[in-house]
Order: structure tokens, then C-alpha cells, then sequence
């Protein structure tokens, strides 16, 4: 999902909610958090931190809208605002009323690599994401640069890169006899 330049609340600034909004803002957003208190360190670039009680009406204008309250009358209050305006929203803990999920996510440059494990379990997403990690070769931020220069250079003389098979290519930039199928 491409969040750049997009209007982004958080309700609630405990450590869940600081956390979500760290990788909202890594993502490009414009994060705003609304929260009664401030009970964890929030990351730097935040649009905006309003401390005052979630009210109806809050959510307009927002593209998309992440509930980590801690407090199911306020989460109740939010889902049915955000149903009604129609906004994609996570409610943390509450997969079920969810329209999407947070990832553990593994970058290298323009590689990215997102576990899911769709709400149910969000540490054994994390532990997948860092045995893949792991076992990733270290050089992938420079392969991707390198293949993005070489679509560059087919599309520069109006040829498509569609039928190309880029299998023995990639090999041969990671330095690997062959690919895991």
C-alpha cells in the first residue's frame, strides 16, 4: 500500500500505537495521534499529537485509521465511525474487525519482504520475518538497483521487459549457482 502523503490517525500513544505509528511515518504518511495520555516514546516526524479523548467526528479526512486503545467502548466508537465513512481501519488485538493487518517486515534497499500471519499471531510474524532475514543474501539492496538500471535500459530503446526471464540474471547478481524453488 503506498501511504505517502496520505492522512493517517492513530488513536492511542501506548507502546502498540507508537510502534504502528513509527511504521506508518516510515511509510510516507502524514500520522496524526490522538490520545488522552502518552504513555510510550513516539516516533520523530509525527504531522500532528492532539491529547484529548477520541470524539465522533475524528475521522474524517483520513485515509486510513489504526485503533490502539486498549479500551473496547472507544474501539466499539471507532469501528462504527469508520464503518460508516466508509475508512480502512486496524483495530490492534481485534483481527476480526480489522480491514487490514500490519506486516513483519524485512527491507534491503528497494526489497521488501512482509510476513503475515493475518492478525492471528503477530510475534510468530516477527520470528518469520527474521529467520527470512537471516538466510537473505546481503547484497539485495544493490541487485534491485542494478535490475532496475537494466528495465531502465530495455524500456530506453522501446523494448518490454515482459518476456524476459530474469531467473539466470538474478543468479548471476547474487552470486548463486541457483534459486530456491
Amino acid at each position: 500500500m503506498n501511504l505517502s502523503d496520505k492522512d493517517v490517525l492513530v488513536i492511542g500513544a501506548g507502546r502498540i500505537g507508537a510502534g504502528k505509528a513509527g511504521l506508518l511515518v516510515d511509510a510516507g504518511a502524514r500520522v496524526t495521534m490522538i490520545t488522552r495520555e502518552v504513555l510510550s516514546e513516539l516516533p520523530p516526524g509525527l504531522a500532528s499529537i492532539e491529547l484529548r479523548e477520541y470524539l465522533d467526528g475524528d475521522l474524517r479526512g483520513f485515509a486510513l485509521i489504526v485503533s490502539a486503545t486498549g479500551d473496547a467502548t472507544v474501539n466499539d466508537r471507532v469501528v462504527e465511525e469508520a464503518r460508516r465513512e466508509g475508512i480502512w481501519l486496524n483495530v490492534v488485538d481485534d483481527p476480526e474487525r480489522s480491514d487490514f493487518y500490519f506486516t513483519a517486515v524485512h527491507r534491503a534497499g528497494d526489497v521488501t519482504v512482509s510476513v503475515s500471519t493475518e492478525g492471528a499471531s503477530p510475534a510468530l510474524a516477527q520470528e518469520l520475518r527474521s529467520m527470512i532475514a537471516k538466510r537473505l543474501p546481503g547484497n539485495l539492496a544493490n541487485v534491485a538497483q542494478q535490475l532496475r538500471q537494466e528495465r531502465a535500459n530495455f524500456h530506453a530503446c522501446g523494448s518490454s521487459t515482459e518476456g524476459v526471464d530474469w531467473r539466470s540474471r538474478i543468479r548471476e547478481l547474487l552470486g548463486v549457482d541457483e534459486l530456491a524453488h
